[in-house]
Formats: structure tokens, sequence, C-alpha cells
């Protein structure tokens, strides 16, 4: 989570404000180092991300109008001693750094790496803050090149960020977050019935907004490209691996059927299985509703079919229903999350709302779920994000939100309750499309 590295302390000449505890040296002393590749985005250009910022940080920076901001959480207020550890390929380059509205100016000309003291910032309030990065002039097509960013003083104590390489990839993406229902004990599920709303704003790209999860497989809609969006159902195969080619045949997750314009398929790299999705221009603002059935079939296999409800359309629609071996089983393990599965818009906010949940016995009853459990992955889990957050709404609804990089997330294994509305879906199943 937090590497503290020993760094040197620059004399540095400049005008302290009067209410600075400027040290009698009046030097910078730095404590950490952030590293530039896991911590920074090009936050007005998404497609920047895949050129200038890198594991080894930010390299091949050439546009003065990319904007770069580096984010770490402070756990304390004060003086923020900041520096970079930079170059420029040849000649000159000017670069404007900005702190909580303060900026500075450093023109800088040396050709090997150097850690260079910037300057000493005021931070006034405790969690996220960013480090705002942007080239003013360069003399040859580069801009330069930074590999870490240096703070220290006292609000640089104990400060969060992502440290270690080989968790960039996750924490770049930033905290999944889940709610896990409430079920009644003893019952046998046949449907869970959910239905999501994404706010205005919050339908960010590589956003997935799961409805239906359950103990063997998940149900809920993407955010794909900035044209495309997918309703996604899949389940994962008994057989654990990461590469759906190494699972044997007798374990292989089989199609039973695909509604119209369904893609049906493989999954790998987070378990392997079968997975299928409706390419469909959901919208922000409307509510969707999702229906999994989950039921044992012949010679220990389970079958699940997910159907989709869009209020455009004015019909459920199927997406898919596969065959799961070595399980027979109704449903278990209920639950919804909220995940970004792009690390180039982990500095990007989302949010779902969450609402009128209900399971479906083989009694032919209706049962209202008003209880979910709250939790977050590895990531969030290991503290290496801090931005996530669950709770109720004042509709009534559950929500979820993630990434972002805002300050007040909330407490692991909290219990949210919403009020029971006693509104059960009217479906009629005899008219859904059957496998």
């Amino acid at each position: 989570m937090l590497v503290i590295s020993p760094c040197k302390a620059y004399p540095v000449v400049y005008n302290a404000s009067q209410n600075e505890d400027v040290s009698i040296q009046d030097s910078l002393a730095f404590s950490a180092r952030i590293p530039a590749g896991g911590n920074s985005w090009v936050i007005n250009n998404l497609e920047s991300n895949e050129t200038v910022i890198s594991d080894n940080g930010i390299h091949h920076w050439t546009n003065t109008e990319d904007v770069i901001r580096t984010y770490f959480y402070a756990k304390n207020t004060g003086f923020l001693n900041l520096g970079l550890v930079f170059k420029v390929p040849t000649e000159t380059s000017t670069l404007k750094i900005s702190v909580e509205g303060e900026s500075r100016e450093i023109k800088l000309s040396n050709t090997e790496y150097k850690e260079i003291p910037i300057g000493r910032f005021k931070i006034s309030a405790k969690g996220y803050h960013f480090i705002e990065i942007q080239g003013v002039e360069k003399s040859t097509i580069y801009i330069g090149d930074i590999t870490d960013v240096l703070i220290g003083g006292k609000a640089a104590e104990n400060a969060v960020f992502i440290a270690e390489k080989e968790h960039y990839y996750f924490s770049r993406r930033g905290p999944s977050d889940h709610l896990t229902y409430a079920l009644p004990e003893n019952m046998d599920i046949r449907y869970f019935y959910n239905e999501v709303t994404v706010p205005e704003g919050e339908d960010k790209l590589g956003s997935y907004f799961m409805a239906d999860g359950f103990n063997n497989g998940y149900f809920g809609m993407q955010v794909n490209s900035p044209t495309e969006r997918r309703v996604l159902f899949s389940v994962w195969s008994p057989y654990t691996t990461d590469n759906p080619g190494d699972i044997p045949e007798d374990k292989r997750i089989v199609l039973l059927s695909k509604g119209e314009g369904v893609y049906t398929g493989e999954f790998g790299n987070e378990g392997s299985g079968g997975q299928s999705f409706l390419v469909y221009d959901w919208k922000p603002g409307t509510t969707y509703r999702f229906l999994l059935k989950g039921e044992p079939a012949e010679n220990n296999h389970t079958d699940y079919t997910a159907y989709f409800y869009a209020p455009e359309v004015g019909q459920w629609q199927l997406i898919a229903s596969f065959r799961r071996p070595e399980t027979s089983a109704y449903l278990t393990g209920l639950y919804s999350f909220l995940e970004n599965f792009d690390p180039n818009t982990g500095f990007m906010g989302r949010k779902a709302h969450y609402g009128n949940q209900w399971i479906y016995d083989t009694e032919e009853q209706w049962h209202e779920l008003t209880e979910a459990h709250f939790s977050v992955d590895a990531t969030g889990d290991a503290g290496r994000r801090l931005d996530y957050k669950g709770g109720t709404t004042q509709d009534n609804l559950f929500m979820l939100q993630n990434c972002g990089f805002f300050t007040g997330n909330t407490a692991e294994n909290t219990v949210f309750t919403r009020t029971a509305n006693g509104l059960a879906p009217s479906i009629d199943f005899s008219t859904l499309e059957r496998p």
C-alpha cells in the first residue's frame, strides 16, 4: 500500500508564506515516492493513457494539452513538500505543477533523471488529492519523462497510494464493491429479479453494472466503448483455470439456447466458462429489469437462464441459457456489484442504483429482499484504493459507488436495509422464451 523510501533534502529559494512551518535550513525533505506509472492518468484524453502512462512512469509525452494528475490519499493536513524524478530528452521544457489550486512553473534542462524539488503546498483536508502536471513549453517533440512524484512533510505522513507494480492493473481499475442479499433459510429459489438504474453522468467507459449475481456466474450491463454497450451473462465452469481451452470436455459450460442477436462464446482470465452478450444501447436514467432462473437438470447438472427487460422494447428478451456440469442446485449466493474493467478510466467515478429485489421459490411464491451486506474486492480490502461506497437512496433503492478518488468510503460489512414495497414483479412465466 505505501512504500517509504529515503529521499534527499534540497535547499530551495522561494518566499515562504507567513504560516509555513519552514525549517531553519529552508529545505524540502521527501519521505515517500509515488510511482507515476501506478497513480497517474491523462484526464482529458483517455487515448493518451495508452501511450503516455506505463508501468515505468510517464513517457512518450508530447502534447502540451495533456493534463496529467497523480493521486494520493492524505491522512494528515499540513504542508506537502513536492518534487519530481524527471528528465528532458534534449534542451529544456517548462512544466506547470498545481496542488489545491496553487500552481508553480519550473524550467528544466537535465537530460538524465534527477530528483527535482518543486515547492511546498498546503493540504487543508484529509482525503484524496491530486498533483496536476502539464507541459507549458518544450524545445523538442517530447516534453519529458517522470518516474516518481516525491512527497514529504506533515501531509505526506502515512499517505496512501499504489506502490507495487504487481498491483497496478487492478488498482488502476479501482475497487469493485458488492451487495450480497440476505435470503430466507431453507428455501429453493428458482428465479431472482432485480432492477438497475444508472444515474445520468455515471455511465463511464469500462463500467459493469452487475444486477443478478449468483454462486456460479453473473448478469448485468456494461459500457464497452464510446459506441457500444452490452447486456452480459456468464457462467463459470467448475474446472478452475483462466484459460478456457484447458477445460476438459465433461466440465465445459454447454449452451442450451440464446436470444436473437446474442453473441455466445467462452471467457477467461478470471476463471473460465460460457459467456453471452447482447449489444444494446441502454440509457442512463432508465430502469432496466433482470430475471435469472436456476434449477437442477439431469445427470448432476444445473441450467441457468437469463432474461432482460428494456422498457423501450416492452417485453422480456432471452439472453442465453447455459447448462453447468457438476452442479445440482437452485439459485444461491445472490448479489450485485459495481466494477470498472478499464484501467484507463479508474480516475472516473461511477454509481448505480439497485431496487425492487425479489426471489421466486419452487412453491411458486414471490419473496421480497430488503437487506444487503456491503463488501469490496481485494483492491479495496488491502487499502490500495479507498474510493468505494454503498448505501440506500431517498427512493428506497440500494446504491453502489466507486472510483473517481472521492473521499468518504463505507465500512466493509455494513448492512443496508430498504423498506419493503410489496410490489412483486408481474411476470407470466409461460410467455418467456424457453431454452
